[in-house]
């Protein structure tokens, strides 16, 4: 990364907040009560009518984040129907979430992240698609939205399994910190402000520091985090902001053991594990304008840049046990973007709908260094690859939601995506896989779903989406891989919402992907569109509120796969690996008085195939967490916590692949407070 630039970047952004702070985003031309509001400055898409899902979506709120207690995002998750996460424990390296049957969400290119409507997935970086939650202050966040498939018209690429959408605070006077430590030494303060100063401007900050020594050896962490934004109301109809987030972060690695090791000593690392780690340095910048051109209509443009550096040590086996060999990858990204798009709601007599509809360009520069056989970061050779790539997109989207009925809501979109890019070699390397420039590559995305009130206790929903993924990583600039086209994702889906009576709510999902026009390579740089996957799955949340002291809830997901055309005839009907085809979590609240409360949380994660054959699996295992929060004032927020994890000192691995096992942590006592002011 070019570090005067990320510099430059960081003291433009503490420069404005510091002489212009925010202005209230509260749009006084329109109705406060109304969920069709029209704020000046918003996320992409925030006016449509997201009160009555037509598709699958969990929605993850503030409130919830802080009574989970949570050092990171992904904490959450877990507790989505059919989401799970597989956890590598390799310090600093982003978990994979596991949706709709995919198996490699935000360590790979199956889940779309974004932040204010911002993508956080790297297009260029490790496994293509990748995107690190912990750039992301948990307390900073007001509200989370899970998608399910390729629904959303308002993003395309890596969104085929599904979507996180974060929308980080952005106006109310408050001070919320969280501060808690424990086991292994590990430590988390967390604090939000956000500061309405008088009509016109208002400031809203969030910082995170985390630190453990990890419960193996050599897997110490650290990371601090920073953000801000600042918004200025010019007039009644333009507002004017700028935000940015800093991020640095180290950490040791203690590796993946064998799974012969894993059963001996599985909190041990492997004597071959040659000083793995990983260092990062992150920051992004971003200018809004808002501007209402009427009651209705809003206009919202946007220009950012993210700057990274991220560089990983990575010890595993070679074709002998016995020779394993460590791997050096860094990754240097310039990302530039600009976007505007037209937000607002038509009134026809009785008849309503809101809509969005815009462009945007991004570009992602990212030098690539790749070394092997390195003796303790040492480097030994040449860099087997060391090259610049660069991919630019280009996407018009349009998104409506109508009211056709009191009963009845229609969501209809359509995205339509184009691509191209190069590929540059920067100096000696070992490498002779071809570096050429990516031809344009394009892909047009219909969305529509429906959801029908049949009476005020019981709603049906229905919906149809198309998705796609590119070739991933260097494979887009091979020579072979310029004739094509996209892997189409086709999602249907079907959900019932029950809700008997106030104290008891039921909703499942059926759903049904088809993969088509996979990519495959044929012979070293030659690649073709053949193979074809299908992904059944159901998907199921119960909340039962026994009494004022008792609440149960639940999620359940299970999930079918089957290789319906492929290459190797010997894979046909065998699942796709990795993703478990059973996943639960039961958790119970029980308040004994109105300031205490005891949650049980229990988890299951059922058994996964680790080879493309199906011939060897990882073990299911159950976790227990249990947690005691005390408030300090009835009523409100400020309160202190305990939380003991895995109770029952289960001994599990959180993730099993080809490579061996990572061990998930054994029982750890924490203990915290949680201030609000």
């Amino acid at each position: 990364m070019n570090k005067n630039k990320m510099t430059l970047a960081m003291v433009s952004i503490s420069a404005g907040m510091s002489t212009m702070v925010l202005a209230n985003v509260e749009n006084e031309l329109s109705n406060k009560e109304s969920r069709k509001t029209i704020e000046v400055i918003t996320v992409k898409g925030q006016a449509l009518n997201r009160l009555n899902f037509s598709n699958s979506a969990t929605q993850i709120s503030t409130e919830d984040i802080r009574s989970k207690q949570v050092k990171d995002i992904n904490e959450l998750l877990e507790d989505v129907p059919g989401v799970s996460i597989r956890d590598y424990g390799l310090g600093g390296v982003a978990s994979s979430t596991i949706i709709r049957g995919f198996g490699d969400g935000a360590h790979g290119g199956d889940l779309g992240v974004v932040i204010d409507g911002l993508p956080l997935n790297e297009a260029n970086s490790h496994a293509d698609g990748y995107a690190d939650l912990n750039v992301v202050v948990p307390l900073e966040i007001e509200q989370v939205t899970v998608y399910k498939g390729p629904i959303s018209a308002l993003y395309g690429n890596f969104n085929r399994g599904g979507l996180l959408a974060l929308e980080t605070r952005s106006s109310g006077n408050y001070t919320d910190i969280d501060i808690s430590g424990g086991a292994f030494d590990t430590f988390d303060a967390q604090v939000a402000v956000g500061n309405e100063l008088n009509e016109k401007h208002n400031v809203n900050f969030a910082a995170q520091h985390f630190t453990t020594d990890g419960f193996r050896p050599q897997s110490d962490a650290r990371r601090s985090t920073v953000s801000g934004q600042t918004r200025y109301r010019i007039t009644e109809q333009l507002e004017f902001g700028l935000s940015g987030r800093y991020h640095d972060a180290k950490a040791s690695s203690a590796g993946y053991t064998t799974l012969a090791q894993f059963d001996v000593d599985p909190y041990g690392i492997d004597p071959r594990v040659k000083n793995d780690g990983t260092e990062k340095e992150f920051g992004t910048a971003r200018a809004d304008v808002g501007y209402v051109i009427n009651q209705d209509t809003k206009l919202l443009t946007y220009a950012y840049t993210t700057q990274q550096t991220f560089t990983r040590w990575f010890s595993r086996g070679g074709a002998q046990a016995e020779n394993w060999r460590q791997r050096e990858e860094t990754y240097d990204r310039d990302v530039y973007g600009v976007g505007t798009s037209l937000n607002g709601v038509v009134r026809l007599g009785t008849f309503e709908f809101s809509y969005v509809a815009g462009l945007e360009h991004f570009n992602e520069e990212t030098d690539f260094q790749f070394y092997e056989d390195l003796d303790n970061r040492k480097r030994v050779s040449l860099a087997d690859f060391n090259r610049r790539s660069t991919l630019t997109s280009n996407a018009v989207f349009a998104e409506a939601d109508l009211n056709v009925t009191e009963s009845i809501n229609v969501s209809l979109g359509l995205r339509a995506d184009q691509f191209d890019g190069d590929c540059q070699r920067l100096g000696a390397e070992t490498a002779v896989a071809p570096c050429e420039e990516l031809e344009s590559v394009s892909n047009v995305s219909p969305k529509a779903s429906i959801h029908y009130n049949i009476i005020d206790s019981l709603q049906l929903r229905a919906s149809y989406s198309e998705g796609f993924a590119l070739a991933s990583g260097f494979a887009k600039f091979a020579s072979g891989a310029q004739d094509l086209e996209v892997n189409e994702i086709k999602q249907y889906e079907a959900g019932l919402f029950f809700l008997p009576s106030a104290n008891l709510e039921f909703d499942v999902s059926l759903y049904d992907i088809q993969s088509s026009n996979e990519i495959n390579e044929v012979a070293q740089g030659e690649f073709i569109n053949f193979g074809q996957t299908t992904r059944k799955g159901l998907e199921a949340s119960v909340r039962w509120k026994i009494s004022e002291q008792f609440e149960v809830k639940g999620v359940f997901g299970q999930s079918d796969s089957e290789v319906d055309s492929n290459l190797n005839r010997g894979l046909l009907g065998k699942a796709v690996n990795g993703v478990p085809e059973q996943t639960a979590t039961l958790m119970l609240d029980w308040f004994p008085s109105d300031r205490l409360r005891f949650n049980t949380t229990l988890r299951y994660m059922g058994e996964y195939f680790i080879n493309t054959e199906n011939s060897s699996s990882a073990d299911d295992y159950t976790v227990l967490d249990l947690l005691l929060t005390y408030n300090l004032n009835v009523g409100e927020s400020s309160k202190v916590f305990v939380r003991v994890d895995n109770v029952t000192d289960e001994v599990y691995a959180s993730t099993v692949n080809g490579l061996g096992a990572s061990p998930g942590a054994p029982r750890a006592l924490y203990a915290g407070v949680q201030l609000s002011f």
